[in-house]
């Protein structure tokens, strides 16, 4: 098998372990769902870079030894500090804030002529 075999093949198997997932979910008081509601979005998000990856056919083969993937993945981002995206989150509220602050003044600017 070659190397975009073995990746789309390791894709698949993840989008089969998130289709399960969320099954299970869905099974669930809408409370519990929301409680997963972040673990959701994460496993989403590595289904889409799984999308464009490009793993060495090594890499494809031991992630594909896993009976779940994805959820494996998932585990080594929740180990991972998050301080980057905390700050990133921050910055963004920040930036937002000061937009409508300066859309504020040039409006009032604009309303004093």
């Amino acid at each position: 098998m070659d190397q975009e075999e073995l990746n789309t093949q390791l894709y698949e198997k993840m989008v089969a372990e998130q289709k399960t997932y969320r099954e299970q979910l869905l099974l669930l008081p809408p409370e519990k769902i929301l409680d997963n509601a972040a673990e959701y979005a994460v496993r989403e998000d590595i289904i889409l870079t799984m999308e464009d990856a490009d793993l060495t056919p090594r890499q494809c083969r031991a992630l594909l030894k896993s009976d779940s993937p994805l959820a494996d993945v998932y585990e080594k981002i929740g180990k991972r500090d998050n301080s980057d995206y905390m700050e990133m989150v921050a910055d963004a509220v920040e930036c937002r804030a000061n937009e409508i602050i300066r859309d504020d003044f040039k409006r009032s600017r604009e309303e004093a002529r």
